[in-house]
């Protein structure tokens, strides 16, 4: 059995730490990755040796129930999960690291680094089928963190005109005393 590695990357705008309290919480998985429909058990935040399931879009209209469980917690760095239910791919394991970086504009963002790992069996058939369905997986990849950067920023948005609308009453207040 040949073991396969997918990894993609992209820089999410926002701190590491905001970063990780998104991933960290298993139940918020199908706000942002794709292929997830919906979390179906999970804990909460991510805590080793814990599982979580979701029921997942796989190739086409194909649906699974997968089961992940929490192998690897490095705060603010690294975790992994690693995940049955997606056959024919076998030993399934999910890693997310995470690196402090300035955006263009000077900005606090995150590198995020999403990587695949898994066996597929059946030979050289095993091989066809990766080939068909590696690229599937690779634009999965992108799009779960392109969703995490537009859940984060929409979420700052929303934070922020909170913020604002709080200090606007509290200065009117203020201005009538």
């Amino acid at each position: 059995m040949t073991k396969f590695h997918v990894t993609e990357r992209a820089v999410i705008d926002a701190p590491v730490e905001r970063v990780w309290e998104v991933v960290a919480r298993t139940d918020r998985y199908a706000e942002w990755v794709a292929g997830a429909i919906e979390v179906t058990d999970h804990h909460g935040i991510a805590t080793l040796g814990r599982t979580y399931a979701e029921r997942n879009r796989t190739l086409g209209p194909l649906r699974t129930d997968s089961v992940w469980t929490v192998v690897e917690i490095d705060p603010l760095r690294r975790r992994v999960d690693t995940g049955v239910g997606f056959a024919p791919l076998k030993e399934v394991t999910s890693i997310f690291e995470f690196e402090p970086v300035r955006s263009a504009e000077g900005r606090e963002a995150t590198r995020m680094t999403y990587k695949v790992e898994y066996v597929i069996g059946l030979g050289p058939l095993g091989l066809l089928l990766d080939r068909i369905q590696q690229p599937g997986m690779r634009a999965n990849m992108r799009a779960s963190m392109t969703g995490l950067n537009t859940l984060i920023r929409s979420e700052t948005r929303s934070e922020t005109r909170s913020e604002t609308r709080s200090e606007t009453r509290s200065k009117r207040l203020d201005a009538r005393g």
